[in-house]
């Protein structure tokens, strides 16, 4: 089968589109044939490779209904995969992308990365255009599913929910990993992603303040550059104040940024480096997060937020959850963790336990089954695809 995937893609650099590209290759794995519809900003000439096959510019309007005429007049798309996240689409709210479904003869799988517990008027009105004339529906937790058909009134039989996928991380000894980076017996705390207000990083940097009088060798690694979009509005403007708070929080030797996008080998060595993973969203809304799921598939001890990903994923004692977006909760979490090798181990083998499964080829796997199951469906059944709801 061949499937369009609907995104962000590299080189551009965000979360959606390094899913895009990790889910692309992980239906491939699969033998499915997957090419790629790329979303792009103005801001940048991204040189994609061969599998991109469309470049819809983000801002023109035009782009979605010159899209949609694309696909409606290419015979071998089977099945177009729309990765939803606001705003990486044109218009109020991503609205633009509406305009392109409506012009569809062709079924789409809507792919949900945030789902508003409160939307705006405007908000609720795209996702719940999406949904239904989606052929299908993925989302990631029961939470999401939950408000996809409750708040956004999508049809719940079409609702799917398959977990963010995990690269497969070649599993190395945390004594050697800390030996090759000269990190020999520091405690390791680390989180991960493009860098941004809304991280909560600052929340983290004020409890390495709390945590040092008594573990004077642990270090907190802030891993990843700033967000490339950021960086262009602002420049470094944000990761300035967080180094400015630790000059004055005197934790020049106790916080360390690596400034830089990681591959996934980098990333698999400085995770199974970690001894706890903090996790310090302050948005408790926050419905998916990539970078706590790689931490769980990493099977790390895990010190987060309450937010609505990190809620449903550790409940059960598979990590520790601070109720409060506090660097003093953070902090004793991180303590108690810390001062007890037997919790580390026991959050360590929970977690591992939950994400062993997340593998992409396991999602990817996961994925096939849906489409050959809507693709059957629209042969024998065509008239019953929600996509033709007008």
């Amino acid at each position: 089968m061949t499937i369009l995937n609907v995104g962000t893609y590299p080189p551009k650099q965000c979360g959606i589109a390094t899913f895009s590209m990790d889910f692309r290759n992980s239906l491939t794995i699969n033998n499915n044939d997957v090419k790629i519809m790329a979303i792009s900003d103005e801001d940048y000439d991204y040189q994609y490779p061969d599998e991109v096959i469309f470049n819809l510019n983000q801002n023109q309007k035009q782009d979605y209904l010159r899209a949609a005429a694309f696909v409606n007049s290419a015979p071998a798309i089977n099945l177009l995969v729309i990765q939803h996240e606001y705003g990486i689409y044109g218009g109020k709210d991503g609205e633009y992308i509406t305009e392109m479904v409506k012009l569809l003869h062709k079924p789409y799988v809507l792919i949900t990365h945030t789902v508003l517990p409160h939307p705006s008027k405007h908000q609720k009105q795209v996702l719940n255009n999406l949904c239904h004339r989606a052929a299908g529906i993925a989302c990631m937790t029961q939470r999401s599913a939950d408000l996809l058909t409750n708040l956004y009134e999508a049809p719940p039989e079409i609702i799917k929910i398959i977990p963010h996928g995990v690269p497969e991380f070649k599993k190395q000894p945390t004594d050697l990993l800390k030996r090759k980076y000269n990190l020999e017996s520091k405690d390791i705390i680390s989180t991960f992603g493009l860098i941004g207000p809304g991280k909560g990083l600052e929340l983290g940097i004020q409890a390495m303040a709390d945590i040092v009088p008594d573990y004077p060798e642990a270090i907190f690694m802030i891993l990843g550059q700033t967000h490339p979009m950021l960086q262009k509005k602002e420049g470094e403007k944000y990761r300035q104040m967080l180094e400015n708070l630790v000059y004055e929080l005197k934790l020049e030797k106790n916080v360390l940024f690596v400034n830089k996008f990681l591959s996934d080998e980098e990333l698999g060595e400085y995770l199974y480096m970690t001894d706890i993973f903090l996790s310090p969203y302050p948005n408790k809304d926050q419905a998916v997060s990539g970078t706590l799921s790689f931490a769980i598939g990493c099977g790390r001890a895990i010190v987060s937020t309450s937010y609505a990903f990190a809620s449903e994923m550790l409940e059960g004692g598979k990590g520790l959850l601070a109720e409060d977006a506090s660097p003093a909760e953070l902090a004793s979490l991180v303590r108690k963790i810390l001062a007890d090798n037997e919790l580390k181990s026991s959050l360590q083998e929970k977690a591992l336990k939950l994400g062993q499964s997340w593998s992409w080829p396991n999602i990817g796997k996961q994925y096939t089954t849906l489409f050959n199951q809507l693709l059957d469906t629209n042969i024998t059944e065509e008239s019953s695809y929600h996509y033709a709801r007008l």
